[in-house]
């Protein structure tokens, strides 16, 4: 979607998707627009809620059974186990993606720390493919009049260029950038509390040769998870800034995270957007490289 400012102040209906890396802002505008009649729509949410549900409940199941007395009452169905998913705690999808490592302290194997990756990635495409019919749900179910896509930070990492090209015809893709001078607050934050993260295949295999090496260890068992996860996640960052980069340069808008940290109500936010609209250079039509040959008689 390609606004000016003005058409996008007079837009009735707006539709936002917030791209960018986890800790830049999209949770905290999706709460304020929330407000605002703004319907939020979080794509961790839905992945866990639909998409994840079953596995993440076989996972908890399967810890259970280990308990004889829990084995008992699930054999009986004496108990019942459901997630307890909220927007503003995601907990059970990030136990669900884990981490890599030694089993004894809370990791798992490279074959299924990759399984759940792959579920993860299938169910982020799904939960992104969803978008278009929950516009139309949150308008004619439930009555809001905006709508904001509130994506995880590894959209960019999924390699469907159609999930873009859906999200960039019913939304306007807003990039939140991390200034240069801010990046490493965003990662110190970020190893402080290490987090489960999804990594592309081809990305996770080169960081685990790379790891095993730099420590001096011959397996994944011997990985320490959260010592793993806090020197993986500079990498991850400054790979996936180019790859919001390209999503945002042909498709969408650029604001930073400290013009989001100043926006405090939804005229704010629309102004921001405004501005973000304002500054991009307006592309010219690409043209051939050289006029069409004539066809043969």
């Amino acid at each position: 979607m390609k606004f000016t400012p003005e058409s996008f102040r007079q837009w009735p209906n707006r539709r936002v998707t917030l791209l960018g890396m986890s800790g830049v802002g999209k949770t905290y505008l999706s709460a304020l627009l929330r407000r605002n009649d703004w319907f939020h729509y979080s794509g961790d949410y839905r992945i866990g809620t639909r998409y994840l549900d079953e596995p993440i409940l076989d996972l908890i199941k399967s810890q259970a059974m280990q308990v004889p007395f829990l084995r008992d009452l699930l054999r009986r169905d004496w108990i019942a186990i459901k997630n307890n998913i909220k927007i503003t705690d995601l907990g059970p999808v990030l136990s669900f993606v884990g981490q890599l490592g030694d089993p004894e302290k809370g990791g798992m194997g490279l074959k299924e720390f990759t399984r759940r990756q792959a579920l993860y990635r299938a169910a982020e495409i799904q939960a992104m493919q969803d978008v278009p019919s929950f516009i139309d749900k949150a308008r004619e179910i439930y009555g809001y009049q905006h709508f904001v896509n509130d994506v995880g930070g590894s959209l960019c990492e999924l390699d469907e260029p159609e999930i873009i090209e859906l999200l960039a015809r019913h939304t306007l893709i807003l990039y939140i950038q991390v200034p240069r001078e801010d990046e490493i607050k965003l990662i110190e934050r970020a190893q402080a509390d290490p987090k489960p993260l999804y990594f592309r295949p081809d990305f996770l295999l080169s960081a685990v040769k790379d790891y095993l090496a730099e420590h001096g260890l011959e397996y994944v068992a011997d990985i320490d998870p959260n010592d793993f996860t806090r020197w993986v996640f500079p990498r991850l960052f400054h790979s996936r800034v180019p790859r919001y980069e390209a999503i945002a340069r042909p498709h969408g808008y650029s604001v930073s995270s400290k013009e989001v940290a100043q926006v405090r109500d939804e005229p704010d936010f629309i102004e921001l957007l405004a501005t973000a609209i304002a500054r991009k250079p307006v592309q010219p039509p690409v043209q051939p490289d050289t006029d069409p040959e004539p066809l043969d008689n």
